[in-house]
């Protein structure tokens, strides 16, 4: 690849008594990486060297940039994001480490918006503990959401040919039938399909429904949203010409591997879509943002305070991830 055309991607460290240090480490710590893209890390150096050491990856190396006029084709690049020094402790998350994650993620987006990075892939962080100025929300997807003044998003979790979205996100599991509506349905199947063709590359996607209730309503019997909602969204759609299908119901769906049958899969909750997802496809999983302006991935795990700094974490959802923005980025691109 051109040198010159290279994507630059920020990566946010996100919360440093995590395991996300370390899966950036090693997923730099192969050059090769570089050819594809300019990594440019949102964190401390002093983090990062901090985790070079005690995870014997000496052979990894960085600059400190303070602008972008810095930034050197063939080498990663580190933003320090807070200047006074940071104590932190592997596994232990604090105020502190909270403060940096949420530093982190704030400059980068505010660098993707103006133009100077061209996608970004956020590390994981304590949703809890990073709260404060400027990140009031329950996740990143929200973050990005309401950052890029977007109407509405999609938790798209994708591996190579597995996809699955959520209708409804971080929310209590006690409030989704009362938030699933058929105009939110409808809203979302659009975004899916659109994202399908746009970042995927798919002419013509082929979408499975999950039902909210146990067997999909039984027709009414174990629940009506199904009868009342779902499946007068997806005649609506049918007779658009959109190849929507369901409701299924979400056990005999996966457990049958039906899901292989379509390009994508939408689940109506968050553990209906994630719980499957990560069983299946956990160690590459790929969180994207759909329906954004910009392009975020994550990897499709936490923070992992109990294996942090201990050399345990497996990188390959991180490795995906950031192969997953370049992806999207291309097909954009030739959209």
């Amino acid at each position: 690849m051109d040198q010159r055309t290279k994507p630059r991607i920020g990566i946010t460290i996100g919360d440093v008594a995590g395991i996300g240090p370390e899966v950036i480490l090693k997923t730099l710590l192969d050059n090769r990486v570089l050819h594809f893209c300019a990594p440019v890390i949102y964190g401390t150096a002093a983090a990062l060297n901090h985790y070079r050491k005690l995870l014997n990856l000496e052979n990894f190396t960085f600059q400190t940039v303070q602008g972008f006029d810095q930034l050197h084709p063939k080498k990663v690049s580190v933003i320090n994001c807070l200047e006074e020094e940071m104590e932190f402790t592997p596994g232990s998350p604090t105020a502190a480490t909270g403060t940096l994650a949420r530093t982190a993620l704030l400059r980068a987006a505010q660098d993707l918006k103006d133009g100077h990075l061209q996608a970004v892939v956020t590390a994981p962080i304590d949703k809890d503990n990073t709260q404060g100025e400027g990140f009031q929300f329950p996740g990143h997807t929200e973050f990005f959401t309401t950052y890029f003044d977007a109407p509405e998003s999609l938790m798209f979790l994708v591996a190579e040919g597995f996809r699955v979205a959520t209708v409804t996100g971080h929310l209590p599991l006690k409030e989704v039938a009362n938030r699933l509506t058929p105009e939110l349905l409808i809203r979302k199947l659009t975004i899916l399909d659109n994202s399908l063709r746009r970042d995927f590359g798919i002419q013509k996607p082929k979408i499975a429904v999950l039902g909210l209730n146990p067997h999909a309503g039984e027709n009414g019997l174990l629940g009506t949203e199904e009868t009342e909602i779902v499946i007068p969204v997806i005649e609506q759609l049918k007779n658009k010409g959109n190849l929507v299908f369901g409701p299924f119901p979400a056990d005999g769906f996966f457990g049958t591997r039906s899901y292989q049958k379509f390009d994508a899969t939408l689940a109506l909750y968050h553990d209906q879509g994630l719980i499957p997802f990560k069983t299946i496809a956990f160690e590459r999983g790929v969180n994207f943002t759909a329906g954004l302006p910009i392009v975020r991935t994550s990897p499709d795990h936490g923070t992992a305070y109990d294996i942090a700094g201990q050399n345990r974490a497996d990188e390959t959802s991180f490795r995906e991830a950031l192969f997953a923005a370049i992806d999207i980025l291309r097909a954009r691109a030739n959209a």
